[in-house]
This record gives C-alpha cells, sequence and structure tokens, in this order.
C-alpha cells in the first residue's frame, strides 16, 4: 500500500513539473517579441516616413500644377477640401487631427498599463498618412514631420502589450523611441531625432538613452539614407558667421525670430482653448464649416501671393535660402496666417516645415532692411532655427535640426546662441510650451 502510494504520488509530481522545453520556448518568445519591436518596428517606421515623403513631394506637385493651371480653382477646392478631411478624420481616424506630437507626449504622460488606442494605434497612422497627402494635394500650410512622429509612436506603441512589454515604463520607452525614429527619418536629421525626445517628448519623465531608443533612430535613419541617398533637406549652404564679429546679428535674429515665434505659438494656443465666444460656438457646434471657412481663408492668401503659402513651403525656402529667387515682402507673414488657419481648421498636418518658412521670410525681411549685419544667408538661417525654437520651445532640437537640413555645422555657435535667445523670448510671450499646452487636451480626455 505504501509502494502504491509513493508511485501515485511520484507521477503527481511529475505530471505537475513543467516540461523542460517550456523555459527555452518561453525565452525564445521573449527574444522573438523584443526583436520584432526593436529591429521590425524602426524597420516599419523608416518605411513609413520614406512613403510618406514621396508621396508628399507627389502631392505637392499635383498642387503646383492645379493652382498654376486653374488659379482660381483653389477658392473652391480648398474650402469643400478642408471640410472633407475634417469629416474623415473625424468619422474614420479619430485622433488623428493636428499635428501628431501632442498625441505621442500625451500618450508618454498617461500613467498607468492602458494601451491609448484613442492617441496611438496603426488605424490612426494610416489615416495620419492619408490625410496629410490630402491636405498637401489641395495646398493646406502643413508639414509632414509632426504626422511621422505621431506615425512612428503609433508603430511602436503597437508593439506594447506583447512579450515583455507590459509595464508603463516599457510603454513609455517605445513611444519615446518611435516618435525620435520619426523625427530622424521624416528629414534625416538622427542627431535631431535623439534631442527631440530629450528635449520635447520627455519634458515630464527622465530620459534614458539607452540601446533600445538608440537602435530604434538609427534604424529608422537608415532606411531613408538606403532609400534616398545621403542628403540634406536644404541643400548645403556656404553662409558664414564668425560668432565673435556678429553678436548684434545673432541678437537681432534670436530677439525678431523669437518673438515671431511666440506670437505664433501664443495665438495657436488660444484658438485652442480661447476662441471668442462666436468663433468658438462655430468650431464646436459646426466644426465643418469651421473648417472650411479656415479653407477658404488659406486660398485667398495663396491667391494673393501666387501660391508661395501653400504646402510646406519647400520651394520658396530653397529660392530664400539661395538667394535665386524673389519673394514679397509680407511672404513671411503671410505664411504664418496660413499655417494658422490650416492647424486651427482641424485637418491633419504639423508646422515644423512650414514654420521653418515663416522665418526663411523673416529672415530675408531683416536681411534686406539690415544688410551690413551680417550676410544674407547667415541671417536667414539664424532666423529660421529662431523662429521655430520660438514656437516649439525646444532650442536644442531647433539649432540641431536647422544645422543638420541645411548642413551648417560651420555655425553651431551663431546657431545655438540665437535659439537659446529665441526660447527665452518666447517663454516671456506665453510661458506654456505649444506642445505641451496642446497636449493637455488629450491627457485629460478618456480612453
Amino acid at each position: 500500500m505504501q509502494n502504491q502510494t509513493s508511485i501515485v504520488s511520484s507521477a503527481e509530481q511529475s505530471r505537475n513539473r513543467p516540461p523542460k522545453l517550456a523555459k527555452p520556448l518561453s525565452t525564445a518568445l521573449d527574444f522573438w517579441h523584443r526583436g520584432s519591436a526593436w529591429i521590425l518596428g524602426p524597420l516599419l517606421v523608416g518605411i513609413a516616413a520614406v512613403g510618406l515623403a514621396i508621396g508628399s513631394e507627389h502631392a505637392s506637385r499635383f498642387n503646383g500644377f492645379l493652382f498654376q493651371t486653374f488659379p482660381l480653382a483653389s477658392l473652391f477646392i480648398m474650402p469643400a477640401g478642408f471640410a472633407l478631411l475634417a469629416y474623415f478624420g473625424n468619422r474614420f481616424a479619430p485622433g488623428s487631427q493636428g499635428s501628431g506630437i501632442p498625441q505621442t507626449i500625451a500618450a508618454i504622460e498617461t500613467a498607468g498599463v492602458v494601451k491609448k488606442s484613442n492617441l496611438l494605434s496603426i488605424r490612426i497612422a494610416l489615416g495620419k498618412i492619408m490625410l496629410t497627402l490630402g491636405g498637401l494635394s489641395i495646398g493646406a500650410s502643413i508639414g509632414r514631420e509632426g504626422p511621422t512622429v505621431q506615425i512612428g509612436a503609433s508603430i511602436m506603441h503597437a508593439f506594447y502589450g506583447c512579450g515583455p512589454f507590459q509595464s508603463a515604463a516599457q510603454r513609455r520607452i517605445l513611444v519615446l523611441a518611435g516618435g525620435a525614429a520619426g523625427i530622424a527619418a521624416a528629414f534625416n536629421t538622427p542627431l535631431a531625432g535623439i534631442m527631440f525626445a530629450i528635449e520635447e517628448l520627455s519634458k515630464k519623465h527622465v530620459f534614458n538613452a539607452n540601446s533600445s531608443t538608440l537602435i530604434t533612430v538609427i534604424l529608422s535613419g537608415l532606411i531613408p539614407l538606403s532609400l534616398l541617398g545621403n542628403y540634406t533637406y536644404f541643400g548645403s549652404t556656404s553662409a558664414y558667421l564668425d560668432w565673435h564679429s556678429s553678436l548684434i546679428a545673432i541678437l537681432v535674429c534670436g530677439l525678431i525670430g523669437g518673438t515671431a515665434g511666440g506670437i505664433f505659438s501664443r495665438l495657436l494656443a488660444a484658438a485652442s482653448f480661447r476662441l471668442p465666444a462666436p468663433v468658438n460656438q462655430l468650431a464646436k457646434g459646426k466644426p465643418l464649416v469651421f473648417a472650411a471657412a479656415c479653407g477658404l481663408g488659406v486660398a485667398i492668401l495663396g491667391f494673393c501671393t501666387d501660391g508661395n503659402v501653400f504646402g510646406t513651403g519647400y520651394q520658396p525656402t530653397r529660392l530664400i535660402l539661395e538667394h535665386t529667387g524673389l519673394l514679397p515682402w509680407h511672404f513671411g507673414l503671410a505664411k504664418m496666417a496660413a499655417t494658422l488657419l490650416s492647424s486651427m481648421s482641424g485637418i491633419a498636418g504639423g508646422i515644423f516645415a512650414p514654420s521653418l518658412a515663416v522665418g526663411a521670410g523673416i529672415g530675408d525681411n531683416i536681411a534686406t532692411l539690415l544688410p551690413s549685419i551680417a550676410p544674407h544667408g547667415a541671417i536667414i538661417v539664424l532666423v529660421m532655427a529662431a523662429y521655430l525654437s520660438g514656437v516649439t520651445r525646444a532650442p536644442v532640437t531647433s539649432f540641431i535640426i536647422m544645422m543638420e537640413m541645411t548642413d551648417s555645422h560651420h555655425m553651431l555657435l551663431p546657431l545655438m546662441s540665437s535659439s537659446l535667445i529665441a526660447s527665452g523670448v518666447s517663454k516671456l510671450i506665453g510661458p506654456t510650451p505649444l506642445y505641451q499646452a496642446l497636449a493637455e487636451k488629450f491627457t485629460s480626455s478618456p480612453a
């Protein structure tokens, strides 16, 4: 009887003992989940960024052809187009509106382990691509860098909940890496991607430059490098500025660029939270009508500027940088107004590239009015960095992205100085950074 009991007990122990293959299988699955997130994820981010970049070029060309062939067509197409884009965004891809950077920040700052699918998801990423291309094709004054940040963050966020990625800290790392990779892949600016993660995406959390984040940025940056070649977004500038003898130019560019950027940031934040009562009632009660009105305003600005304010502003900015074309003195102000209206309308689209175009226009004005303080090209590059810093309040990202986009490493100290001055001036105009203010809408909204 005792032997029989012993045999039964041994059988039960062997039955309850985990199989020998369980631990290796678990290790293999863990390795697969980690590898797919940190290798497959960055590759998908890079491919999406390249696809959006190529699509944006074709959309901008289509809009240029449309405006040159039918100059008055934008007065009818843009109001209807803005309304349709706002409708499709609200109906099929809620959470894709605007730049996408505030949604990414909100997802990072959200406490708990809940998966924020209302802010980041594959559906939102696909909708963001289509809506951004649609906006560029009709001439909205938007860019693709903010959308690429949300797309990259959405792709990496999709791996959350799989395998070892279960905690809020791991979700935060995935989203942070995806957003940084989006900036790096959008403009072939890897250093700016890292600094953007440090300066903008992790304001309320300590940034840990671990190997996973760096691998994500590097791999995502290799995709456009291999498919599009080693390029700089605005080409190379030969403008040089000796910062020892050009302190006045640095100070002027930083003050004016920071003031203009701070005003734009304050206006856009006010448009999101503190519109006048009649306008706010229209925006909340009849959003499609409000979007159409914003589209009509952009169309009128475009008609008055011969279409220069449409799209990202890449071509006019190249003309100003290379000093190969003349633009009206009011280009910078008109581009600022068109970007403000496009952002207010609620359609998808970023403000990085349009902000650089605004900075180039303002810099051209300063160089024309004060030609003796510094070379023409140097002033433009300084104001571009200063204006972007004033808008985003991310001075390090601003001067690094400007340095990488124009191959102006020889102007590191002047760019750094003007960006820091601009950020300080912008802080006096609006105490809360733009993206942080816009992120509050999504942080307080339910999942």
